[in-house]
C-alpha cells in the first residue's frame, strides 16, 4: 500500500495495531503512542506522505523513512508529562487501511475486522499497558530524572540517512502529492542563486541579497530569508511580555522590526529561522502558549525561561532549508511575543505565505477575508463574508536549533 496525500484511511482497530508492536510497542522501531489509540476506527484523509522527514537529535539532516503517513493527527502530550511541542503523528501504513473515497464519510460497520493475512504481526506479545509503559523511565545515572520515549527522540532508530542530492525524494515530493512542482522549482531556485550568487556571505553576499529583494518586491514575494539581527551588540536582546492567550489575535511584526530584536539570528536564545518569513506581516490566531517540551536529544522535560507561543495554521513549510527542502514534517513555528501585536477582530489581513498584506477596517459582524488553504500543497484562495473573521494559512523550523539556550 503506498498512500498519497489526500488518500482516506480508516485507522485499524487496537487489537489489530497491537498484533504489529514488539513488546516495546514499536513496528520497526516506531513507537505507537498512547494517544494514537483514540484514532482506532475512524477515518481521516492522509496529510503527507512521510517519505522523509528532518533529524532535530542530530545535526540538522534529511532522513528517509519506509512506509509510513501523517494524518494532521498532532501529539497532545498527556502520556509525555504534558510537552507541548504538539508533534506531527507518523503512522505505519500497517497501522492504516484505504477507504474508497465514496465511502469515506461512511461510518465503517460496528465490529467490522480485517483479515489477519492482511496484517503484519511483529510478535503480538504487545498490550496497551506494555505501550504506556513504554512512554518513559527513570534514568537512575541522572539522578531519577524521567527520561522519556517518543516519535520524536527515537527518529533516528526508525529513519535511514538521507542525502539531499539523492534527486528520488523530491520525485516522491511531488508523486505523492505532498508538493507542487511550482513549490518544487521555486524552492530550488532559491538554493541556486543562495549558493551561486553568494547571498550567503556576509559583505560578497550584500549586491546579491539587495538583487533578491528588489526582484521579491516587484513580485510581491517574500524577502531574502536569512539576514542576521541588528540589535546592537553586546547589549541583551528586547524582551515584551504580552501574556497571549488562546484565541487571541495577532500581527507578526515586519521583517525588519524582528531584525531589530536580534542578536545574530537569535532572540535570547531562541533561532528566528529564515522558515517564520514568510509569515511576516501576517495575521493569525494564538493556539497556544508553550512553557515546556521533551528535549529530543536526551528525552528530558525542558522548561522555557521566557514563554513562546504557537499560532494557528503557522508551521515549517521547508523552502529555505539546506539539506531538508520539502520536510513534510510541519514542526509548529514557536515565536517571541515582542516578534508579535495584538490586533483587533476587525483588522482583516490577507495573510498569504510570499505575497504583502493588505489591512481594512470592515464593520462590526461582516468581514471579508482572502485565505489561502494548502491541500496536498496546491494553494487556492477564496473570498467569504463571515460574521466573525477567523484567519486561515497555509500549512506551514527546526524547532531544536531554535530551543537552544532557552532551557
Amino acid at each position: 500500500m503506498t498512500l498519497r496525500a489526500g488518500d482516506w484511511i480508516e485507522v485499524r482497530s487496537k487489537d489489530e495495531i497491537l498484533g504489529t508492536l514488539d513488546k516495546n510497542g514499536r513496528l520497526q522501531e516506531l513507537p505507537f503512542m498512547p494517544q494514537m489509540f483514540q484514532y482506532c476506527g475512524k477515518r481521516f484523509k492522509v496529510f503527507k506522505r512521510a517519505h522523509k522527514t528532518c533529524d532535530t537529535v542530530n545535526p540538522v539532516a534529511g532522513r528517509r523513512i519506509a512506509d509510513a503517513v501523517h494524518l494532521n493527527l498532532r501529539c497532545d502530550g498527556q502520556a509525555y508529562g504534558g510537552c507541548q511541542a504538539a508533534c506531527l503523528l507518523f503512522w505505519k501504513e500497517a497501522w492504516l487501511k484505504p477507504v474508497e473515497a465514496t465511502d469515506s464519510l461512511i461510518a465503517p460497520p460496528r465490529g467490522a475486522s480485517t483479515p489477519e493475512s492482511e496484517i503484519s504481526t511483529a510478535n503480538g506479545g504487545c498490550s496497551e499497558d506494555d505501550v504506556r509503559q513504554a512512554t518513559c523511565t527513570q534514568d537512575r545515572q541522572r539522578g531519577g530524572v524521567t527520561r522519556y520515549f517518543c516519535q520524536a527522540t527515537q527518529l533516528p532508530n526508525f529513519t535511514t540517512q538521507l542525502s539531499w542530492w539523492d534527486v528520488r525524494q523530491y520525485v516522491e515530493d511531488f508523486a505523492s502529492g505532498n508538493v507542487s512542482l511550482g513549490v518544487i522549482l521555486a524552492g530550488f531556485a532559491y538554493l541556486s542563486y543562495y549558493h551561486l550568487a553568494l547571498a550567503k556571505r556576509n559583505r560578497l553576499g550584500r549586491p546579491a541579497r539587495w538583487l533578491y529583494d528588489q526582484f521579491q518586491k516587484l513580485r510581491g514575494g517574500v524577502p531574502y530569508p536569512r539576514r542576521t539581527g541588528t540589535s546592537p551588540p553586546g547589549q541583551p536582546t528586547p524582551i515584551a511580555t504580552l501574556d497571549l492567550q488562546p484565541g487571541e489575535l495577532v500581527r507578526v511584526k515586519s521583517y525588519p522590526e524582528i531584525l531589530a530584536t536580534l542578536d545574530g539570528v537569535r532572540n535570547r536564545g531562541m533561532f528566528f529561522d529564515a522558515e517564520l518569513v514568510p509569515f511576516c506581516g501576517g495575521v493569525y490566531r494564538v493556539q497556544a502558549r508553550i512553557t515546556k517540551f521533551i528535549n529530543e536529544k536526551n528525552g528530558t522535560m525542558a522548561t522555557m525561561k521566557t514563554p513562546a507561543v504557537i499560532l494557528e495554521g503557522v508551521w515549517c513549510q521547508s523552502r529555505y532549508s539546506n539539506c531538508r527542502m520539502f520536510c513534510p514534517r510541519s514542526i509548529y513555528s514557536w515565536w517571541r511575543e515582542i516578534w508579535l501585536e495584538r490586533v483587533s477582530e476587525q483588522v482583516v489581513v490577507t495573510t498569504l505565505p510570499g505575497e504583502r498584506s493588505i489591512e481594512t477596517q470592515i464593520p462590526e459582524g461582516i468581514c471579508e477575508k482572502i485565505s489561502s488553504n494548502n491541500t496536498a500543497n496546491e494553494s487556492f484562495r477564496e473570498l467569504h463574508i463571515v460574521q466573525q473573521f477567523h484567519c486561515v494559512t497555509d500549512p506551514s523550523d527546526d524547532r531544536s536549533r531554535k530551543k537552544e539556550n532557552d532551557t
